[in-house]
């Protein structure tokens, strides 16, 4: 087998858990070839020849992950989500065991399904998404935890919330699939994978196979306004509990475009941009090929 390693150096705790898994994978006759980046070289550079392996393996954050398998959508090469960042929320989705010789065994049982992206378009960039993106307390949250991340990990995101309880609210505008509303709050997220940090479910439903996002307006005045709703994401782990409070108001369309007043910051899959709405994002049907465990399985082959 033909293996490309993509390491991000500068994610996470700078751990070498992938070393592990490289060893572990390896049998006679295999090629497993490792690239890494501390963030000088563009992850994409990388990547210039990897429809020639069998399969990708991207280690780092949920960002690396993003672009890993942008550059990669609808190439039908496989990607392994390989969780060494500081949130891990897609391997938190995907229900992937962290250990780096079981994510070995499941890249060797080479078991794929076939996710929804997101493309994100602000200020003339684009950008690939697996997870959400949006504008915001979201990004603001992002910005925040930036600096403690390395330090304090998935706390430094609770302490970034905790330290900005009076948000920016703005007025928003929003296209969805060409019909127009209008709504009031404190950040928008376009929502494919439905699990954040603490394992809460954003919405009810988690389907980042249905071709369509979820776009939540977070309609809460304060930050304090959004607990009742936390409560009810982490209080619905078997689906009894799909009630969001009214903090929460939910569309779903495959194209979007957000203009807000005053303008937003804007995040995609935890990447901080600097850069303010107004957006736009389509959703890229099942374009991502992803390695899942028997778990992931179970939880998205019928969906």
């Amino acid at each position: 087998m033909k293996l490309l390693v993509i390491n991000n150096l500068s994610s996470g705790f700078g751990e070498g858990a992938v070393y592990d898994f490289a060893r572990s994978f390896a049998r006679d006759g295999d090629e497993v070839c490792l690239r890494s980046t501390d963030g000088s070289t563009d992850v994409r550079d990388l990547l210039r020849d990897a429809t020639s392996f069998d399969a990708v393996v991207a280690s780092g954050g949920d960002g690396t992950v993003a672009t890993v398998s942008y550059s990669l959508a609808n190439s039908g090469v496989p990607v392994l989500p390989f969780p060494a960042g500081t949130a891990n929320l897609l391997a938190l989705n995907l229900a992937s065991p962290l250990e780096p010789h079981a994510l070995a065994k499941i890249v060797r049982e080479g078991r794929t399904l076939d996710f929804d992206l997101g493309e994100i378009e602000v200020a003339g960039r684009r950008f690939g998404f697996g997870i959400m993106a949006g504008a915001g307390y979201d990004a603001a949250i992002m910005h925040g935890a930036e600096a403690g991340k390395r330090l304090f990990g998935p706390m430094a995101y609770l302490s970034a919330a905790v330290l900005n309880p009076m948000p920016q609210k703005s007025r928003f505008f929003i296209e969805l699939d060409g019909r127009t509303v209008e709504s009031e709050g404190l950040g928008i997220l376009l929502v494919n994978f439905s699990k954040i940090q603490f394992d809460i479910a954003v919405t009810h439903e988690n389907e980042p196979r249905d071709g369509e996002f979820d776009v939540v307006v977070l309609k809460a005045k304060t930050a304090f306004e959004l607990i009742p709703a936390v409560f009810a994401g982490l209080l619905d782990r078997g689906g009894e509990f799909p009630d969001r409070t009214g903090a929460l108001e939910i569309h779903r369309a495959r194209k979007v475009r957000v203009k807000a007043d005053p303008p937003m910051e804007v995040q995609y899959d935890g990447e901080a941009t600097r850069l303010m709405t107004p957006f736009s994002a389509r959703i890229m049907p099942r374009a991502a090929r992803l390695f899942v465990s028997d778990e992931g399985w179970d939880l998205f082959a019928q969906k």
